[in-house]
């Protein structure tokens, strides 16, 4: 018969995650998703890359009037098509290829779409944690947790697009983890 840990009924959202799989990362299981609000951030994101060459392309096609063999549209139609692509279909992409497994002494990465990476962080390998937000970020009440792990090849493990509150318990559990280990 098999039990697992249930956390305490006040626990914080890491400290139910991390109660709830107890020391088992498994690669078949299924990766918890980082926070919906990630893809909206990286749309916008996106939209802030795509709207200077949109308007990069109406300067050209507009200097090119009555020069250029094609007709008019031509370039304007194609950027645009490509930046609308880059808007919606990209951000969604990204968004289903990332997900993470944490257990109470490891996290398991997985991101990339045509790259596949898939890494696992030992607590034990961890020598400090950053919980980083940039503007977007903190907009959309994101963050990104990072793990800076001893060793040069990949030293440093990113998560991005946790909600804020839970980055910031995981960080308090990894390091509450760390301090357990070293005493």
């Amino acid at each position: 018969m098999e039990t697992t840990a249930q956390p305490a009924p006040n626990a914080s959202p890491g400290e139910a995650l991390i109660g709830q799989l107890g020391n088992i990362v498994d690669d078949d299981a299924e990766l918890t998703k980082v926070h919906p609000n990630y893809k909206t951030a990286l749309r916008v994101h996106a939209a802030l890359t795509a709207i200077p060459i949109v308007v990069g392309a109406m300067v050209l096609e507009g200097s090119l009037r009555g020069q250029s063999p094609l007709p008019f549209g031509v370039i304007i139609g194609t950027v645009v098509f490509l930046a609308v692509l880059l808007i919606v279909r990209l951000p969604s992409r990204r968004y289903l290829a990332r997900g993470y497994q944490i257990s109470s002494d490891r996290l398991r990465v997985v991101r990339g779409i045509l790259w596949r990476s898939d890494t696992v962080v030992p607590f034990g390998r961890v020598q400090h944690i950053d919980v980083d937000q940039g503007p977007l970020e903190r907009f959309f009440d994101i963050a990104t947790l990072t793990l800076h792990t001893a060793g040069n090849h990949n030293a440093s493990v990113k998560l991005p697009g946790l909600g804020h509150a839970l980055a910031t318990d995981m960080r308090e559990q990894i390091r509450a983890h760390i301090k357990r280990e070293s005493m």
